[in-house]
């Protein structure tokens, strides 16, 4: 019995020491509070420290970062420098469009006038073929890929492109003899005689209606037309006036006109004979220009000399037309 009872109180106080244990295991509030805190803590640590790491790079990152950088700047520079090097080899394009899709002009822009020398320029190696016409101009700016309708910008036809051609020639002959006198300046040629100057400018001047030779009379029929007739008297008046200038006439006196008319009479009445000159090349128009040019040398100041050479003027277009219907006439017989 005694015994019993001791083991009854056994138990209860090992159920006692159980309770107890338990008890003691469950944290208190403020203990749980306080972990909650230390966790908190630990995350946000955790979290800020791997934001730190993301914003600031490894040193040795920072450096091979710059490095690299470093080499793109220098490849780059390098690759601008081989374009720019590639851009100067490069053959200058013709300008084929004269407005950007923008519609405005470019530097290098092309007046209409500018277009207009082109094509008629283009169109003198139409001529031999379709003569003096608006089909030589219509073919000539095909040739630049220009449409045949380009023709109708030229409201004179076929006397824009004769008016054109010896326009031309003056600005070559003007070129010839300003070189020739630049020579002369530098002690490279000898000045000639005003006799010898006269004929070798006159000379030059219809030479270059030479590959012409078979299609001028329809051209000078061309320039006798009556609102053709100021500008081909202008254009013809300035070449003399050159010729003269370069053979070293200064004069402001009454030889200025004398000197000027005698020398134009002679040079349509050379061209006249030059059209119906059979010679090996020419040989007769310019026997005949070497006997009239010394005439005009010879000018003196007289009245009578003055009405001389400007019927010489007269008598050169009247020749002229009666020469384009003589040769027309043979033409029409041939």
């Amino acid at each position: 019995m005694a015994a019993l009872v001791r083991g009854l109180r056994t138990g209860r106080a090992l159920m006692g020491l159980g309770s107890a244990v338990v008890v003691r295991s469950s944290p208190r509030p403020q203990y749980r509070a306080l972990t909650r805190s230390f966790h908190r803590a630990a995350i946000l640590r955790f979290t800020d420290d791997g934001k730190i790491h993301q914003k600031t790079p490894l040193p040795s990152d920072r450096e091979h970062q710059q490095t690299q950088d470093s080499g793109s700047s220098q490849s780059f520079s390098s690759t601008e420098q081989t374009f720019a090097n590639d851009a100067q080899h490069e053959e200058p394009q013709p300008n084929t469009s004269y407005q950007d899709q923008s519609g405005e002009q470019a530097e290098d822009y092309e007046t209409e006038e500018q277009l207009q020398t082109r094509i008629l320029t283009t169109a003198l190696e139409f001529v031999p073929e379709h003569g003096w016409t608006v089909e030589a101009i219509a073919a000539g700016a095909e040739t630049l890929g220009l449409s045949a309708a380009s023709a109708g910008m030229f409201n004179n036809g076929a006397g824009d492109l004769v008016l054109h051609f010896i326009s031309q020639c003056n600005a070559e002959l003007v070129d010839i003899l300003a070189e020739q006198n630049n020579q002369v300046q530098l002690g490279q040629a000898e000045k000639k005689e005003t006799a010898e100057f006269l004929r070798d400018a006159v000379e030059t001047r219809l030479r270059m209606l030479i590959p012409y030779i078979d299609t001028w009379p329809q051209a000078m029929s061309v320039l006798l037309l009556p609102h053709n007739i100021p500008d081909s008297l202008k254009h013809l008046s300035t070449m003399v006036d050159d010729i003269w200038y370069y053979a070293g006439d200064r004069s402001t006196d009454l030889n200025w006109y004398t000197r000027r008319a005698a020398l134009t009479g002679i040079y349509n009445t050379t061209e006249l004979v030059m059209l119906q000159d059979t010679s090996p090349d020419f040989e007769q128009t310019w026997t005949f220009l070497s006997n009239r040019i010394q005439d005009v040398v010879n000018v003196a100041n007289t009245a009578k000399q003055v009405k001389s050479t400007g019927e010489a003027v007269v008598q050169g277009f009247m020749g002229a037309a009666v020469t384009l219907k003589n040769l027309t006439g043979l033409n029409q017989r041939r």
